[in-house]
């Protein structure tokens, strides 16, 4: 019995470790999208129904964020991400980290420290992110 417990506590933390990987894997599939302008990726992850909120105030659609990387209103040219935290609540997922991030944007150019959360939920077996929300940190920690 007690062998039969350790073998399904194993099973339920790789499993964990396994959906974690998953998360911070999209993340990085997200970060390199935005970075490379390929929004036939960021259309893939990002959910039909996403809210995206910026560090500066603005708020954008999935629809009105891919047309801003289409035309070039929105540029990331880096994106250092660190110390990301993955938390699990059934079929969605909260990607914390902090992140320096620079680019061009219709204010100019910036480099931001910024702490970055992603709300992922998984749709008809699939990861989608419906929500990202960035706010301007002084330092990175």
């Amino acid at each position: 019995m007690l062998l039969l417990r350790l073998l399904l506590l194993t099973v339920a933390v790789c499993a964990a470790q396994e959906s974690k990987a998953t998360i911070l894997a999209l993340d990085k599939q997200w970060s390199d999208a935005i970075v490379k302008a390929d929004t036939e990726t960021l259309d893939k992850l990002l959910a039909p129904e996403l809210v995206y909120a910026h560090a500066t105030g603005i708020v954008d659609t999935k629809m009105t964020y891919l047309a801003k990387i289409k035309e070039k209103r929105q540029v990331y040219k880096s994106f250092e991400q660190h110390k990301p935290i993955v938390n699990f609540y059934k079929d969605s997922a909260v990607s914390f980290s902090y992140v320096r991030v620079t680019g061009t944007n219709q204010a100019g150019a910036f480099d931001d420290k910024i702490m970055l959360m992603h709300c992922w939920v998984k749709q008809n077996g699939t990861w989608r992110l419906v929500a990202h929300q960035t706010t301007k940190i002084e330092k990175l920690p």
